[in-house]
């Protein structure tokens, strides 16, 4: 079913994208500024005889980014999607482990801002974000029980709050007033109090369930936000955001940090290498630092109704 609407939205920013671009013609300047890059990443691993080890295996990544920008005279929106979505199948004889997710994301980031007085740079903007997955997850290969699913956990945030952008590739937003709103939309986790929210209460003579666990959790606090895009070389692009919020009411030192750089690698119109690293950390759900990185090559193809 979530993948109905993956492939419904993924049809639409294409059909806009496209729209876009056949009004690149026009002698009037573009007030959106429409953009959507579509990668597909394989790899296949193969062993005969191999000394040092090593399971047969193939493995499929794919990944929209899009963005959608708005300026007219003193007034800004920026937009901002990614969703992702990869598997890993191991194809060894007698092999049991179904697929393994290797990438499951589903992200949107809006920023609306209007231009201070007399002022270029600096705006006051409400920014507002989430992000989830398409399918459930497991913690390991094998397990009969999910450790996570669409809207489970889900994450939202809202912000009003100063942007200073200097340049078409870099921003900065602070906040003093932002929220930042947790889902857990799944009973089990819910009443295991996972990703931060209020545990089930439980009869210590029978462990009946008293009181469900939350599933819901609000956060009132400041928001800081860095954007950043560089191209680093000939071919070779980089993004980079860092995301900072800190909880007024409980524990505002435990600051939650969401970073991530992309580097992308253009070989010609269609081929394409990407790097990816992405580093978080929220004391509410784990009170250690989680890592990932995701190497690909393959496929890839933008579209967009401006020259860059």
């Amino acid at each position: 079913m979530y993948m109905k609407y993956f492939l419904t939205l993924t049809i639409t920013i294409m059909a806009s994208t496209t729209l876009g671009q056949d009004s690149v013609a026009d002698s009037t300047p573009q007030k959106w500024q429409l953009k959507s890059i579509y990668v597909a990443n394989g790899t296949q691993s193969s062993f005969v005889n191999w000394v040092s080890g090593g399971r047969n295996s193939i493995s499929l990544l794919g990944y929209i980014t899009a963005s959608a920008n708005y300026r007219k005279n003193s007034l800004k929106w920026t937009n901002d999607f990614h969703f992702a979505l990869g598997g890993l199948q191991y194809i060894d004889k007698g092999a049991s482990e179904g697929i393994q997710k290797s990438d499951d994301r589903m992200e949107w980031a809006s920023n609306v801002g209007y231009r201070l007085k007399n002022d270029k740079y600096w705006f006051l903007s409400v920014v507002g974000g989430f992000r989830t997955q398409f399918l459930d997850g497991f913690a390991n290969a094998g397990d009969s029980l999910r450790s996570s699913t669409f809207m489970a956990p889900g994450y939202g945030n809202f912000a009003l709050g100063i942007d200073f952008t200097p340049s078409h590739n870099f921003s900065v937003f602070l906040s003093p007033l932002a929220t930042k709103h947790t889902f857990v939309r799944d009973e089990r986790l819910a009443d295991a109090g996972q990703f931060g929210v209020t545990p089930a209460v439980y009869d210590e003579t029978t462990g009946d369930i008293i009181t469900r666990g939350k599933m819901y959790r609000g956060e009132f606090g400041s928001y800081f936000k860095i954007k950043y895009s560089r191209v680093l070389a000939k071919n070779i692009d980089m993004k980079a955001k860092l995301d900072l919020f800190s909880n007024y009411i409980e524990d505002p030192e435990n600051i939650d940090v969401n970073a991530e750089v992309l580097f992308t690698f253009k070989v010609n119109n269609w081929f394409s290498a990407s790097l990816n690293w992405n580093l978080i950390y929220d004391h509410d759900i784990i009170q250690r630092t989680q890592f990932k990185s995701v190497l690909g090559l393959g496929i890839s193809y933008t579209m967009r109704n401006f020259d860059e």
